[in-house]
């Protein structure tokens, strides 16, 4: 019999562990894609940090992920969403080295370097959308 393979994943963010949650369950996905090792440890990086972001600045959320197609090539959406305040300045947030909260200031210009593709909407809460597309690496 064939197992079953899973085709999304969503966790609650509402404090530190739902962050390893998160990043496991993400990482799985992507693993039942063939991601390499490297690109897994990407993805897991992504996700730790746009969860570490809901707990920071909205303190509950959810990250989402799911099987996405672009016409025969398989990826991996990941979608972070919160309800706090949202980002005053969205341009100043995705620069290297900016934090309101006296960090690195490298999440969230992290995580659109490390996916292929990158969304964000912060105007009532946040939302992060970002895609990594399955290659022959």
């Amino acid at each position: 019999m064939k197992e079953q393979l899973r085709s999304e994943t969503r966790t609650l963010i509402r404090e530190e562990p739902d962050i390893v949650s998160a990043r496991s369950a993400v990482r799985d996905l992507a693993a039942q894609l063939g991601f390499s090792n490297v690109y897994l440890t990407m993805i897991a990086t992504a996700v730790s940090e746009l969860a570490r972001n809901i707990l920071q600045y909205a303190r509950t959320g959810e990250i989402r992920a799911r099987v996405v197609q672009n016409c025969s090539v398989p990826g991996i959406e990941i979608v972070a969403s919160d309800s706090g305040p949202g980002i005053a300045d969205v341009e100043k947030a995705l620069q290297d080295g900016y934090s309101t909260s006296g960090g690195l200031g490298i999440g969230l210009p992290g995580v659109r370097r490390l996916m292929d593709e990158f969304e964000i909407s912060a105007a009532s809460g946040t939302t992060v959308t970002a895609r990594l597309w399955q290659r022959k690496r």
